[in-house]
This record gives structure tokens, sequence and C-alpha cells, in this order.
């Protein structure tokens, strides 16, 4: 079991393991990335997930992500990219500063790199905040003792063609049903967050290759 918040050496730690990709992969040109908020919600520690707005274009409207979106010329790297997209969908300002470190990229199904910057924003009220409308929905945290508990997580298997392509993580009875690029991102956030605690449900689990 996590206690009640996340310790000063616990930051540390996890900043400490991100360094290496954390230089790595800053300035490595991407499609995308997303911030991944570690937040204090009622004093217990959480991400803060959002849900894309229905009157989206594109097949992603309506799902579960982290506050991000595409880079752009003027962004200096990565990080710059998910500040400046988690300002702009949520109001939220989030100081380079509270920024612990970049998880693994990932490929989408498009085989675009996305990349998770993990960042802890510290005490938070999901509610009070004043999302975006033009695209965002809805604005939720889910503690990561929800997370980690066994019956709140599951796994999605994907076809390509008609046959068995690949798995995802998917995490259940919240608010939203978090799965695919999100679910994957949020098992990276565990695993450094909470080693020893979250134990991935398909040690085979992957994402299609590219």
């Amino acid at each position: 079991m996590l206690p009640d918040g996340l310790s000063a050496e616990d930051e540390q730690r996890c900043r400490r393991l991100l360094a290496g990709a954390t230089a790595r992969y800053r300035a490595r040109p991407a499609a995308a990335a997303v911030l991944v908020p570690l937040c204090l919600v009622r004093g217990a520690p959480a991400l803060l997930y959002t849900l894309r707005s229905s009157r989206l274009a594109g097949k992603h409207r309506g799902d579960v992500s982290f506050p991000g979106g595409k880079c752009d010329p003027e962004d200096r790297d990565v990080v710059d990219t998910a500040l400046r997209e988690t300002q702009e969908e949520l109001g939220l300002a989030v100081q380079e500063e509270q920024v612990w470190g970049i998880l693994r990229p990932l490929h989408d199904r498009q085989k675009a790199t996305v990349v998770p910057v993990l960042a802890g924003v510290g005490p938070l009220d999901p509610p009070s905040l004043r999302p975006n409308p033009e695209e965002v929905d809805e604005v939720f945290a889910l503690p990561l003792a929800h997370l980690l508990q066994v019956q709140n997580q599951g796994y999605t298997n994907f076809c390509q063609d008609g046959h068995f392509s690949y798995t995802l993580p998917v995490f259940l009875h919240g608010p939203h049903r978090v799965w695919g690029l999100t679910a994957t991102i949020t098992e990276l956030a565990l695993q450094l967050l909470a080693p020893g605690a979250y134990q991935p449900r398909l040690a085979s689990a992957k994402l299609p290759a590219g």
C-alpha cells in the first residue's frame, strides 16, 4: 500500500531514475507529447486525466487521455509541448521545475512517437479546473491506490486483419475506462511510482512494433 502522500525521497528517486531518459529524449523530434500530472487530491496521490471533447475531429474524440498534443515548431522541446498543451487544455500552469522527467516514449497506431512527461503538480481539486470546452469535456483524477488494486486492472486484446496483434492494459471502475495508449502510459507511471506494488497483468503486454 502507498502512504497518503509521496515523499521528497520518492520524488528524488523518480527524478534520478528518469534522468538518463530525459536527457536522451528531451531534444529528439517527436510527433506529440503529453503531461502525466501527478497530483494530490484530498491528500492522496493521484493521476489527472481528461475526457477529450466529443466535438473534436478524428477517432480519438471522447477518449480518456492525458493533456497534450502535437509538437509545434515553436516549442523548445517535448517538455515545452506538454506544458503548453496542459495550459491550453486545462488552464493549468505547470512550471518546468515541477517536471520529474520523461517516461519511455511510445508509438501510436500510426507509428507516431508520443513522449510522456511526468510532473508533480501538487494539491489539486479537479472540479475547480476550467478546461477548454473545445478540447476537453471533463477532468477527473484516479488515486494511485485505486489504480493499484487488481480488481481495477485488466487488458484488451487488439486484432488486425482478423488476427491477434497485440495486448494493452486497461484500468476499470473509475468515472471512465482508461485504455489504449493512455493506459500504457499509466502503467509506466505506476511501475516508476510504486515499484513492487504494481505488477502488469501480462508480462507480454506490448504495443505494435514500430
